[in-house]
Parts: structure tokens; C-alpha cells; sequence
């Protein structure tokens, strides 16, 4: 199991399109055999705009796989009109 944390600054008044759209790409991902185990959002608490997606993967192959579909592709052209930074991620680490 690999855990991936997935960065994001949303543009002010975005909040709410940026929670659902988590919430969409959850109910995808979990819908499927994709390696998706589970995945949280994270709000920072002094900055309301900056958020942290905490998943968890099968494996690092399945994440890679993740980032190549095509719905990912969609959501990260939906995610340029609504952040204000590119977002990032960091791969944790991996356990049995």
C-alpha cells in the first residue's frame, strides 16, 4: 500500500466546487477496480483555501494508472479554471 498526498490552493469562492468535485472523483475511483482504497480531504486552518487530498493506493502502480486516466485529465482541466497555484503531489511511502 502506497499513501499520496495531493496538494491544492483554490481560487476564493471555489470551495464548495472543489469539495464536490472530491467528492465525485471518490465515488469513481471507489466504483471501480482502479487500486483505490480510500481518500480524505484536508482543510488548512489558517488558510481556508488550501487543501490536502490524503489517499490511499493498492500500490504505486496503481496511482501511476490513476494519473493517466482520462477523467483525471478532465478534472485536472476542470482544476485550472478554479486554483490558483498548479497543484502538487508527494508519494508517502509504501507498506505490506
Amino acid at each position: 500500500m502506497i499513501n499520496v498526498g495531493l496538494y491544492y490552493k483554490v481560487k476564493p469562492g471555489h470551495e464548495k466546487d472543489f469539495e464536490s468535485t472530491f467528492g465525485n472523483v471518490v465515488k469513481l475511483l471507489k466504483s471501480g477496480d482502479t487500486g483505490f482504497i480510500d481518500g480524505k480531504l484536508y482543510r488548512e486552518v489558517d488558510d481556508p483555501s488550501e487543501y490536502m487530498i490524503y489517499t490511499e493506493w493498492k500500490d504505486l502502480e496503481s496511482f501511476e494508472k490513476f494519473i493517466k486516466m482520462k477523467e483525471y485529465h478532465e478534472t485536472v482541466d476542470y482544476g485550472k479554471t478554479i486554483l490558483e497555484t498548479t497543484p502538487r503531489h508527494k508519494i508517502f511511502g509504501s507498506s505490506a
